[in-house]
């Protein structure tokens, strides 16, 4: 079974626009694969998907509910090892998943980290590209 990644900023983009590309990709992968998380990742959307900058977008009591129904939704992987790849280190918790899980891919936005696609073998790509792509 692929196993994916989908950074903070694009999963918030898939809850709160409904029928994006980010959307599109999320489902995409939740009817068919598995969505890895670690603590790390989920705590950071959990962190800032409760920022009030998205209450014109979908009521915090929503955003909530979503926190929790994604929680169940995620494959957890422990992560072990460190990684100080990225020109920006707030990323590098998403290499460090990818290769501790064996990723199939890691789909982004953040240029920090597509500049380093392929990172040690795992595709690292923008909505778009993956949703183009077959594996």
């Amino acid at each position: 079974m692929n196993r994916y990644i989908i950074d903070t900023n694009l999963l918030i983009s898939a809850f709160l626009f409904p029928g994006s590309i980010p959307r599109q990709a999320f489902d995409r992968i939740t009817e068919k694969s598995s969505l890895l998380a670690s603590d790390e990742t989920y705590k950071e959307f959990a962190e800032v998907f409760i920022r009030s900058k998205f209450e014109k977008y979908v009521p915090i009591v929503n955003r909530k509910k979503i926190i929790d129904d994604l929680r169940n939704l995620l494959t957890f992987s422990p992560v072990s090892i460190t990684i100080t790849s990225c020109r920006d280190p707030k990323d590098n918790k998403f290499l460090e998943l990818a290769v501790a899980a064996e990723a199939t891919c890691i789909i982004t936005g953040d240029d920090d980290l597509l500049v380093l696609h392929p990172f040690r073998g795992i595709p690292i790509v923008n909505a778009s590209d993956f949703l183009n792509m077959t594996f």
